[in-house]
Parts: structure tokens; sequence; C-alpha cells
């Protein structure tokens, strides 16, 4: 992974993690092409996510709430 995606990963991380219906961030891809995605569990969350971070397309996914499994 680039240090110029991985710094884009975690400005959107520090932008959007906290707000109400976002679940995650992570590094993905779309069409071949890197991207940043955010997961909310609700469409009202996918709203307010920037299209873009430093040039990387931001992909909106509804995934529900995460919860951590038992070890």
């Amino acid at each position: 992974m680039s240090q110029k995606l991985e710094a884009a990963r975690k400005k959107l991380t520090g932008e959007v993690m906290g707000r109400p219906g976002v679940t995650g961030t992570a590094v993905g891809l779309q069409g071949g092409k890197p991207c940043l995605k955010v997961f909310v569990s609700d469409d009202e969350a996918g709203k307010r996510v920037p299209k873009s971070v430093d040039g990387f397309r931001v992909v909106v996914e509804k995934s529900g709430t995460f919860r951590p499994t038992p070890a």
C-alpha cells in the first residue's frame, strides 16, 4: 500500500469516525483502482461522507454494525 493512500485513509478515519452511523474505514479497490471505503450502518450516514480525500475516491458501503467476536 502506498504511503499516500495510507495517509489519506488516516485522514478520512479522523474525519468520519465518531459520526453517528459510521462503523469503520478501509482501503479497497473499485474498478481495479485503489479507493477508500467508509462502512455505515444506515443510508443517512453515507450522505455525510466526502466523495474523495487527497485524490482517492471514497466509496460508502452499508455494513450494519461491527461487533467483536469472543476469543
